[in-house]
């Protein structure tokens, strides 16, 4: 997918050489860009330089780090926005940690420009296909389902004594799929089509395993699941009814 001579992205690195590049390469791809240093420049940007469609946001940052800063940005007003993180850490718990905290998807430095604009590609691209009844313009806020709630402002799966389950990205776009879509039978490529991207790769591309660890998080039973339901040479089915309501 070609990224739009309207998409606007902003830029938060505190290394001059690579805003300098990433700048000129995104620019000359059709892209309008604003580059900055810190957390509180990004904020400046997104009042005064907004709205964009994407944040590539670098993990390693002077003052609030890029994990703090993605945390933020999921429980305010630019909630909606997908998030690129980048990250010179290669240990799979940080990447994982990112993801939860909210980011769409994440680079490993050093990389190739190139690279960073298929990302880029990819994630609105997938932001763009969720159907309108996933995207953050909605009137509901909370989905209840058996002992559970899912705050879709926070983002956030919490438990009938107020304990917070934290999701990835993911995790949690596979959850809206199923309570937007109760006791109907979804197929693997439908799952998988709205959760690809670079978390799969972290499951094998197995929707299977992120059925698995999404069961884990809702604490169901896979030998006799009361919320997600495999059905055999289909797929699954979010069996339980779902109630939409605000708090």
């Amino acid at each position: 997918m070609q990224a739009k001579p309207s998409d606007h992205v902003l830029l938060v690195d505190d290394d001059r050489e690579i805003r300098s590049l990433l700048t000129e390469y995104l620019s000359r791809n059709g892209l309008r860009v604003v580059a900055v240093p810190t957390g509180r420049h990004m904020r400046a940007a997104l009042e005064e330089s907004g709205p964009f469609d994407l944040i590539i946001l670098d993990l390693m940052l002077p003052g609030e780090d890029g994990l703090t800063l993605c945390r933020d940005l999921r429980s305010g007003k630019h909630k909606a926005i997908p998030i690129l993180m980048l990250t010179a850490r290669g240990e799979e718990a940080d990447r994982i940690l990112g993801l939860e905290m909210g980011a769409d998807d994440y680079l490993v430095k050093p990389f190739a420009p190139r690279e960073l604009l298929a990302r880029l590609r990819s994630v609105l691209r997938r932001t763009r296909m969720l159907p309108p009844n996933m995207r953050e313009t909605e009137n509901t806020s909370v989905l209840a389902f058996g002992e559970w709630q899912l705050d879709t402002i926070a983002r956030q799966l919490v438990d009938a004594q107020d304990v917070v389950v934290p999701l990835s990205g993911a995790e949690y776009r596979l959850l809206r799929v199923f309570l937007d879509h109760p006791q109907k039978v979804l197929s693997r490529d439908q799952l998988l089509g709205l959760t690809q991207g670079r978390e799969a790769e972290l499951f094998e591309r197995s929707i299977d395993l992120l059925i698995s660890r999404l069961r884990q998080r809702l604490r169901d039973d896979a030998r006799e699941p009361r919320y997600i339901k495999t059905v055999r040479s289909e797929g699954y089915v979010f069996s339980t009814l779902v109630d939409k309501g605000s708090p």
